[in-house]
């Protein structure tokens, strides 16, 4: 019986699953096997490490996801300048890095912060504070309205 190469074929990640929990890995070969999107970009869920309330979605590349890590301060990529963004780097309203968690696929990263002031651009704690209802097929706005903008 002949095996087909893309079943033979595992990816990086993959083989990490049967590795024990002591298991240590180079930083450089985990970064070089990260799953960037076409445009090089990650998704990014950042977390306050308290409260575990969800602050914000944004994305990072390769060099932004290594600068968080040499900083120990969260650098997220800006689509819309296209450029590094240093969270809180204006306004103040930083993000220190406690820990960064890569998912089992390498496509996805969850970092944990410690957030000084507001972590959305509209000035609230969160970015999630629009809340859909479906059984009354309504979205809310379930947080105050900001007294602070510029995040």
């Amino acid at each position: 019986m002949r095996v087909s190469l893309v079943a033979m074929k595992r990816t990086y990640f993959q083989n990490l699953e049967s590795c024990a929990g002591a298991t240590e890995l180079e930083l450089s070969e985990v970064t070089r096997e990260l799953g960037f999107d076409a445009r090089g970009l990650m998704p990014v869920i950042t977390q306050d490490v308290t409260t575990k309330e969800v602050l914000m979605l944004a994305w990072m590349n390769q060099s932004t996801f290594i600068e968080t890590l040499r900083t120990g301060y969260v650098t997220y990529w800006s689509r819309s300048r296209n450029q590094p963004w240093v969270k809180g780097e204006t306004s103040g309203h930083t993000q220190e890095l406690v820990s960064l968690s890569i998912d089992c696929d390498g496509d996805a990263i969850l970092c944990q912060v410690n957030q000084k002031g507001a972590a959305c651009h509209t000035g609230r704690r969160h970015c999630f504070y629009l809340q859909a209802d479906k059984q009354e097929r309504k979205v809310r706005v379930v947080s105050s309205q900001p007294t602070i903008h510029k995040s």
